[in-house]
């Protein structure tokens, strides 16, 4: 189906987010051929040079590569691309397979946060322990706003993650907590049940600050996950 000619402005952007949704949708299937960069060009009115650009990103996303011959084919993206490209979807707002995202970067968030507690009990120097412990403290007394408790219970988790010395946990963690997953849509009721319950926090320090990493990660999922909605979702196929 032939789009629109495309604004002048960031033209390359705009054709990069049109070509990979095509990707993402189906409509150009793994290991079909991309569309020639002169019919592009002729398609969406632009000059080839935009044309290479939007082409050189989609390479850089793994969502095509350029085979023997020069001819680029469109990749696999289950099987290719990387957590970039969910962010790069969450950011444009739109796009095929974007509707679970938010379900699963809260599946990721209670992974992460359940083996970074995990590894932190194990590996944080005792200083570190005692900084956790001292900020479940200060979570104790946060709140009862919500938007406070989140706060507060942000700069603990930051605390945990750094103490698992797992530089890429650390990476992930920024990413969910700057916004670049869509983790903050959380139903209120949700929300709520991880965030209130303080008790859990506590714990959830004591175990980090006596080396009991087995009790650590399962407290940690647990309270993550009550963050996660319950509603049924399709496999990723």
């Amino acid at each position: 189906m032939t789009q629109q000619p495309i604004r002048r402005e960031a033209v390359s952007d705009q054709l990069f987010a049109v070509l990979r949704d095509r990707i993402l949708g189906g409509e150009l299937p793994p290991g079909s051929p991309l569309t020639a960069e002169r019919d592009l060009a002729a398609e969406f009115q632009v000059n080839r040079h935009a044309v290479r650009e939007a082409v050189k990103r989609l390479q850089q996303a793994r969502l095509v590569e350029v085979t023997h011959g020069g001819r680029t084919a469109v990749l696999d993206w289950r099987r290719t691309a990387g957590l970039e490209l969910a962010v790069g979807i969450a950011a444009a707002g739109h796009g095929p397979s974007t509707g679970d995202l938010s379900r699963d970067a809260l599946e990721m968030r209670a992974c992460i946060g359940a083996d970074a507690a995990r590894l932190c009990a194990v590996r944080c120097s005792d200083r570190e322990a005692l900084a956790i412990a001292e900020a479940a403290d200060r979570f104790a007394v946060s709140g009862p706003d919500l938007d406070e408790l989140h706060t507060a219970d942000i700069a603990w988790w930051r605390l945990i993650v750094e103490g698992s010395g797992n530089l890429a946990y650390l990476l992930a963690f920024n990413s969910l907590v700057g916004g670049a997953l869509p983790v903050a849509d959380v139903p209120d009721d949700l929300r709520a049940a991880e965030l209130l319950d303080v008790e859990a926090h506590v714990r959830l320090a004591a175990h980090i600050t006596a080396r009991d990493d087995g009790a650590a990660e399962r407290l940690a999922r647990d309270l993550l996950s009550r963050s996660v909605p319950a509603t049924p979702r399709k496999a990723v196929r």
